[in-house]
């Protein structure tokens, strides 16, 4: 990747950063900390890696998106709305009334939003069934799911990879966002899914193990998946919960709170975009 891309890349994952923190800010409610952990990846999804239409969001062709971890919907919405599907303006609108940026993704009412998330461990099984019918349609569109490495302390998870290296659904990509931190702590201290690449090489998966902030690794794993044949893939992402926030960065208390003013404050200077 060359630097001027990268750069791009970087102010644009920052911006989707401070999308994320104004929009938490205003609800007074929400997940931050993984959803500044995930920031970097879906920022090269949606304006790298899938082919998508803002325009067109729901082309039969398209590329599609499961978040299986709902909860950092602030990341998904944010996003959405730098790469033109709403109004970045409506971020605000957070967890309002009668606004239809809820708390966790709704495919009825969000442009982009392509399945509706929040109890964990099940979107996968979507993610599953979109590649599945990918192949039966014989349509080449890809479908990416993001995962927390919480959540895939749930069962419903490895049953959805075991189908999915089953039907041999190589148009399937799995991102673990591995930020190491749950709502109650480490999570190797919960209910350890340790090792996560090795579990799924023995589903059957195509692994790939990435640190999930830096964009060339980001990039080369992607192309990986694409090129691989016979097998999904699962790419292992290391990232840092808090991402960008000086005071959010690796602090279990930022899971599902909101900064208050002053912090706010504090966390839109840490994300100044660079020139």
């Amino acid at each position: 990747m060359d630097n001027n891309m990268k750069k791009d890349l970087e102010n644009k994952a920052r911006e989707v950063r401070r999308g994320i923190v104004t929009a938490v800010h205003s609800a007074k409610s929400g997940h931050p900390g993984g959803s500044l952990s995930a920031a970097d990846i879906m920022t090269y999804l949606y304006f790298e890696e899938m082919n998508i239409d803002p325009k067109d969001p729901k082309n039969a062709n398209r590329d599609r998106f499961v978040l299986s971890k709902g909860h950092i919907a602030p990341a998904l919405y944010s996003v959405l709305s730098h790469r033109g599907y709403f109004p970045t303006s409506d971020l605000t609108t957070l967890r309002h009334t009668g606004s239809y940026l809820q708390g966790h993704p709704d495919m009825k009412h969000i442009p982009g939003v392509d399945m509706s998330s929040g109890s964990l461990g099940q979107g996968l099984s979507a993610a599953v069934g979109m590649a599945l019918a990918a192949k039966l349609d014989n349509k080449d569109y890809r479908v990416y799911a993001m995962c927390g490495d919480g959540e895939i302390e749930e069962g419903q998870i490895w049953e959805a990879s075991m189908f999915a290296s089953f039907r041999g659904l190589d148009n399937l990509c799995v991102i673990v966002d591995n930020n190491n931190l749950q709502i109650d702590g480490a999570i190797d201290e919960v209910c350890s899914p340790y090792p996560i690449p090795e579990k799924f090489a023995a589903f059957g998966f195509n692994v790939i193990e990435i640190n999930g902030h830096d964009f060339d690794e980001i990039e080369a794993a992607f192309k990986k998946a694409r090129e691989t044949k016979g097998k999904p893939t699962a790419i292992i992402a290391k990232t840092t919960k808090g991402k960008g926030v000086s005071f959010m960065e690796n602090q279990c208390g930022w899971h599902g709170k909101a900064p208050n003013d002053e912090e706010f404050e504090t966390a839109l200077k840490d994300l100044e975009v660079s020139e």
